[in-house]
């Protein structure tokens, strides 16, 4: 039976995994395992920068893909980035089975602000299905609530919905 596979990468908080991987059922129909040690991402960290390169850490995701996998999500707390870009909330291969999403810029205390847990399970479940997305071979959207439109903030992810639209729905289904 496949299934949707969640690796921590670094520290990651156990509970806010926990909840992630049953939210993410609720939206894939997918079962959520948790796959146990977390990768170490020391060989990604980019000193100049003090940002981990999200394309370092999909190439090494690779050697956890098993005939089990259906997708392999990697949850971080790190700071991503590209070389292209300031920082990037996730990356995925479009087309591909893996993708990585970070919870470092969508903590409000990042932005000076008092925690607020609630915002950013939200905010990680959005991009999450935002990477996933890509994996099934969605581009981004022009609907601005639709998890697949781009998010170049923090604010864009906060208007978004945590499922697609009608349009990308049904291109995400003749892709399974």
């Amino acid at each position: 039976m496949k299934r949707l596979q969640l690796l921590p990468i670094g520290p990651v908080d156990a509970l806010l995994l926990e909840w992630l991987g049953q939210s993410l059922y609720d939206k894939f129909r997918m079962q959520a395992e948790i796959l146990s040690p977390a990768l170490d991402p020391s060989f990604a960290l980019h000193a100049e920068r003090q940002q981990y390169h999200s394309s370092e850490i999909l190439v090494s995701m690779q050697r956890y893909i098993s005939g089990d996998t259906w997708r392999l999500l990697g949850i971080t707390q790190l700071d991503l980035y590209i070389p292209i870009l300031t920082f990037v909330f996730g990356e995925a291969q479009l087309g591909g089975t893996s993708a990585v999403v970070s919870y470092h810029r969508l903590q409000q205390e990042f932005y000076g602000l008092p925690q607020d847990k609630d915002l950013l399970a939200n905010r990680l479940l959005i991009e999450s299905v935002h990477e996933l997305g890509h994996t099934l071979r969605l581009t981004h959207c022009h609907d601005f609530q639709c998890a697949m439109a781009p998010s170049h903030a923090v604010e864009w992810i906060d208007i978004k919905d945590s499922g697609f639209c009608e349009d990308c729905l049904a291109r995400a289904l003749e892709a399974v």
